[in-house]
């Protein structure tokens, strides 16, 4: 009997130990056990552990996958490959990442309690992921309850460089909340840092804004990324079922929600792959619409060889987004002084566009040819063909426009004067 006895009490020791180290793994800064986490073993089944900071708690919450995890139509790994041609692009843009590793781009999302940036609108999970090695990290923020913005944040800035986040929205929504927010615990947690991040919904705005009936996240998913969300709860009930949480804080009340923010951080990696393709590839954009949106893209921010070759890759497309791509590029054309190639566009769009074409194209080929060919015969000519095409759009517009046509004919006398002089 001694001998088991003995064998018994090293056996019961061994767990006494073990329980302590489990218990200290989980401790408050002053030593003392965690027993107001509510459903802490809950919580840690679905991979989220207490953040403690000033004598209270943020849960934080990560979901690790690998690089080959197909989200819609893109590899996640995917994001180095556009990484590496980022690189070696020929031009600038603001969604390039040059400069930057792939592991410094921040995928953050929001979840809050209302659209308004009212003080009662609290934020209430802030969501990440980056790519890290051979691997991607999706990281939640959860506020367990409205008086833990002190640990949220805390949790949060001490983990995010907010000078690479990639967004959707963010500039308009998530900054502007999140610095609210953060006014009211300015003095408990770190200072926000200097803000700059790509915002892919004015990318995809930029894009997709003739294409799309909406721009939602979600229908941006559904029509380009190809991403189906199944079960997914709409991002709309969210502050309904944070609400509920709060009232029961279990956290099978609140995990379809932190699963609805995971697809969202993953669809912006998926969605900043989709828009480098396509700037990185815009001369060999299939769709008449965004070559064109991706060509006035290049030349707004100035890189005006790479919206030329987009251009004239549009214009020479059958169809009704030629002719707006053979206008734009007449304009670059003018604007550097190669007006034969600017004039025969202009023709081009004289003899084969519409009303509206016409007269545009025939009032720039009857400057071209009165201030730079020096023909006043032939500026007269196209004038007078623009001048018919307006006409025959103002009387379909039925609108009065007396000063344009006093315009139009000043234009035509002084023509008529130096054709005859």
């Amino acid at each position: 009997m001694k001998p088991k006895l003995a064998q018994w009490k090293e056996l019961l020791a061994a767990r006494h130990q073990k329980e302590n180290d489990e218990e200290k793994e989980e401790e408050k800064p002053d030593g003392r056990p965690v027993t107001d986490v509510p459903y802490a073993d809950v919580w840690r089944e679905y991979g989220a552990k207490p953040y403690w900071f000033d004598g209270d708690y943020c849960l934080i919450r990560e979901t690790v996958y690998p690089l080959d995890y197909q989200h819609g139509r893109y590899r996640l790994g995917a994001l180095y490959e556009v990484h590496e041609r980022w690189q070696e692009a020929p031009f600038s843009h603001p969604l390039s990442c040059r400069g930057f590793a792939v592991r410094d781009l921040f995928f953050f999302d929001t979840e809050t309690m209302g659209l308004s940036s009212g003080a009662g609108n609290i934020m209430f999970l802030l969501g990440h992921a980056r790519v890290l090695g051979d691997r991607i990290v999706v990281r939640q923020h959860v506020l367990p309850h409205p008086g833990a913005e002190a640990a949220l944040y805390q949790s949060f800035l001490s983990d995010v460089d907010y000078t690479t986040l990639v967004t959707y929205n963010g500039k308009a929504f998530d900054w502007p909340r999140l610095k609210t927010r953060h006014a009211l615990v300015r003095n408990m947690v770190p200072k926000l840092p200097a803000f700059g991040h790509f915002d892919l919904y004015h990318a995809a705005r930029r894009l997709w804004k003739d294409k799309l009936d909406s721009l939602r996240l979600s229908e941006v998913e559904r029509h380009i990324l190809h991403v189906e969300r199944g079960d997914d709860v709409p991002g709309f009930l969210a502050p309904m079922m944070y609400k509920e949480f709060l009232q029961t804080p279990h956290p099978d009340r609140l995990m379809p929600v932190l699963r609805h923010n995971e697809r969202d951080v993953l669809s912006l990696i998926a969605l900043y792959i989709h828009l480098s393709v396509q700037l990185l590839e815009a001369d060999r954009l299939a769709d008449p619409k965004e070559l064109l949106a991706a060509a006035r893209w290049f030349e707004a921010i100035g890189e005006t060889a790479a919206a030329r070759g987009v251009y004239e890759e549009a214009s020479g497309k059958g169809a009704k987004e030629a002719q707006a791509a053979k206008w734009q590029l007449s304009l670059l054309y003018r604007k550097e002084k190669r007006y034969e190639e600017a004039a025969l566009l202009w023709r081009d769009l004289l003899i084969h566009g519409n009303g509206y074409w016409k007269a545009k194209a025939g009032l720039e080929l009857a400057k071209v040819y009165e201030h730079y060919f020096r023909d006043a015969a032939e500026a007269h000519r196209y004038a007078v063909m623009a001048y018919e095409a307006w006409r025959s759009l103002a009387r379909m517009s039925r609108q009065h426009r007396e000063k344009e046509e006093a315009e139009w004919r000043r234009r035509l006398a002084r023509l008529e004067r130096k054709k005859n002089g």
